[in-house]
């Protein structure tokens, strides 16, 4: 086996190695962006790899916290999936626009239609619209994710305390504090910066005397190659022997 043949497999083996170690721990429901701004709307996605090898998963149910509810919760369609969302009588009415809501979204259930389903070695992304979100903490989706063959998958373990990871992690939507734009902001009543309009201009005039640079030294380097093949031919010509004076003989 050569030495590139011999680097390749090496190369395949490690790769597949990498796979196989960080497979299992990648396989979960998880929902992105991980991060959201509070007392915003955002768009998350439920990203839902199948992780058998023989069945395939034909529905994914998403539950959203009671004790945070959404006023606004919508889905994207998706060829093949129909999407069923359950609302819920508040405990607490709360308000969204000067409105009063007394009921919210509290599960969203999508099943796949025969032939769409999610298949050994696929994967398939759910889109739901939502806000506005809370002002702080995180927002926990608790997930069941059930295969052709019956089996069901409850990701629903809450993060833990000590920042590792639970055996069966509930997707988690952690909620940041807006930026504060007003410091990035020019003070009231200052002048903002002028964008510079030279370097366009100078970009403009290096292309033109790049191209006359570039149109010389072409017409430089045509001159010496004739000169050059003009002092071949003069040097490769034979000079011709210098023709014999034959001296008459003098009267005696």
């Amino acid at each position: 086996m050569s030495l590139l043949k011999r680097s390749a497999v090496v190369a395949a083996a490690a790769g597949l190695l990498t796979l196989a170690i960080a497979g299992p721990a990648s396989a979960h429901v998880t929902v992105n962006p991980s991060t959201a701004t509070a007392g915003g709307y955002t768009k998350v996605t439920f990203r839902v790899p199948n992780e058998s090898d023989s069945a395939s998963t034909t529905t994914l149910e998403v539950n959203l916290p009671a004790d945070q509810p959404i006023a606004s919760v919508s889905v994207k369609p998706i060829p093949g999936w129909t999407a069923v969302a359950v609302k819920s009588k508040l405990a607490t009415p709360i308000k969204s626009h000067d409105t009063e809501i007394t009921e919210a979204v509290s599960k969203i259930t999508w099943t796949a239609t025969k032939g769409s389903e999610i298949k050994p070695g696929e994967f398939q992304e759910f889109d739901v619209s939502m806000g506005a979100l809370p002002e702080s903490g995180q927002l926990v989706f608790k997930a069941l994710q059930t295969y052709s063959d019956g089996n069901v998958v409850r990701w629903i373990d809450e993060p833990t305390t000590d920042g590792s990871e639970p055996d069966s992690p509930a997707p988690v939507l952690k909620i940041v504090p807006a930026a504060a734009a007003a410091s990035a902001a020019p003070a009231a009543g200052a002048a903002a910066p002028a964008a510079p309009a030279a370097p366009a201009a100078e970009a403009s005039d290096d292309s033109s005397s790049g191209s006359g640079l570039g149109l010389a030294g072409l017409i430089a380097g045509l001159i010496a190659l004739v000169l050059a093949g003009l002092a071949y031919a003069k040097a490769s010509r034979k000079p011709e022997p210098a023709a014999a004076v034959s001296e008459k003989p003098t009267a005696s």
